[in-house]
């Protein structure tokens, strides 16, 4: 009795091909980044990461821009560095004296702290190219949050232009060396405390 033919499995569809310049007028609604002239569509999130990005953003907006340190961004907002990518990280902050690299739609060149929020379909490209990317291109503090495992990662560029994990002081506190006078509780990424719980823990420093 003959077998049947052995089917292979579809391939999967090529990454469409642009420039960047076409990428941030393209209308199309794919969430998606532009990586060496291709459009790399963006994994979905979990709640966790939803509820920590949000939460993120709510509190250094406060503790940032009020303090007139510098600006908030968040995704979708895009990021052109030079290793011929155009990232879009869950927030991102730029100090004020460098706001001459903000465009219209994008930021040209790196951001002075990025942030990126695990999940399970995105922590690969977050702990792999992204780090890469994020430490050649000069992005001065890149921070991991992994609030399903509660695991908080702060990478420092080191004179050599490489990152060095940067420990947490005793009780969990990490300040920032590139944000003057910002700090976080490592514990506050999984517990989200409200605002003015933070506001009267930077008030009683």
């Amino acid at each position: 009795m003959a077998q049947a033919p052995t089917l292979d499995p579809p391939a999967a569809p090529p990454y469409r091909r642009m420039s960047y310049e076409e990428f941030l007028e393209d209308t199309c609604e794919e969430h998606a980044e532009w990586v060496d002239g291709e459009v790399i569509p963006m994994a979905t999130v979990s709640e966790f990461h939803n509820a920590t990005t949000r939460w993120l953003i709510h509190i250094l907006s406060t503790l940032v821009e009020e303090s007139g340190i510098g600006r908030i961004f968040h995704e979708p907002f895009n990021q052109k560095l030079p290793a011929s990518s155009g990232r879009s990280p869950d927030v991102m902050i730029l100090l004020a004296a460098h706001m001459d690299r903000m465009r219209l739609n994008h930021l040209d060149g790196p951001a002075d702290v990025v942030i990126e929020v695990l999940s399970p379909g995105t922590a690969g490209v977050d702990r792999g190219d992204k780090y890469l990317e994020y430490e050649a291109g000069g992005v001065a503090e890149y921070w991991l949050f992994d609030p399903q495992r509660q695991v908080a990662e702060f990478y420092r560029l080191a004179p050599n232009g490489r990152y060095q994990l940067v420990p947490v002081e005793a009780g969990g506190r990490f300040e920032s060396a590139v944000l003057p006078g910002i700090w976080l509780q490592e514990n506050w990424l999984w517990e989200r405390p409200a605002l003015r719980i933070v506001e009267a823990a930077y008030g009683s420093r």
